[in-house]
Parts: structure tokens; sequence; C-alpha cells
């Protein structure tokens, strides 16, 4: 079953994205372990390594809601490859998924265009475990 509520508010989140440089506008949403949805688009900076990917706003915004374990992403991104999320976003949502979390990658247009586990993409993880 495709997620619609989450790729309809990553669609919203991308609109909202800056990116004056790069002229990449993405937009993410997850779903918390409340069902609640949070949402983040990039937004770009002069100094390009300060910029900011729209997972990880939307992991921010969860945060700061009080949420703590994410179930589910979208990401929507503009063109014909697949927009995944980088190395670093990767780590950062192992931080609050495990490797069955679903990550939906979508078009533009929110047409979804694959569906990967958080395992697929970030394999032999290090995790908040190996800490405990």
């Amino acid at each position: 079953m495709v997620p619609r509520d989450l790729i309809d508010a990553a669609l919203r989140a991308q609109k909202q994205a800056y990116a004056p440089y790069s002229q990449f506008a993405v937009g993410a949403a997850l779903r918390d372990e409340r069902n609640r949805i949070h949402t983040g688009c990039n937004i770009e900076n002069a100094a390009f390594p300060e910029s900011m990917c729209a997972e990880a706003a939307a992991l921010a915004a969860m945060v700061v809601a009080g949420g703590r374990r994410c179930i589910e992403i979208a990401v929507v991104g503009m063109g014909e490859r697949l927009i995944t999320p980088c190395g670093g976003c990767r780590q950062k949502l192992r931080e609050f998924g495990t490797d069955d979390m679903v990550i939906l990658l979508c078009d533009g247009a929110g047409e979804p265009r694959h569906t990967f586990h958080l395992g697929e993409l970030l394999p032999c993880s290090f995790g908040p475990e190996h800490l405990a």
C-alpha cells in the first residue's frame, strides 16, 4: 500500500525548499512511532557544506515534537534518477530507525519510483545499540 499521506506531505515540504544555488528542491516526510507525520525540505547555504538535507530537517522536526522512532519516510526529488538519502542522512535515519524501516523514493510529481529498506541502503550499520 502506497502511503499517500506521506507522499503528499513530502510534496508540500518540497515546495518550501530553499535551493537558490542548485535549483534542486527535495522534500521529505516521515512517520514516527505515534503515527505522526513530520516534514522537512533541503535548505541550501552559500557555504555549501552548511546546507541541510530534507531528511535531516524532517528528523529534526520529529525530535522537536517528541518523536524518537522513524517508521517510514518518503523522499520526493526532481530528475530522472532515483533521489536516495545521502550517506550522512542514511546514518541519521539509522539513529532513529531500524534495518526494516521503509524508504519510499518518489519523483517530483510524487509518483513512487522505488522502495528500499534502510538495511539495503546502509548494510552492516552502526547504531545506538552498539553503544549500550
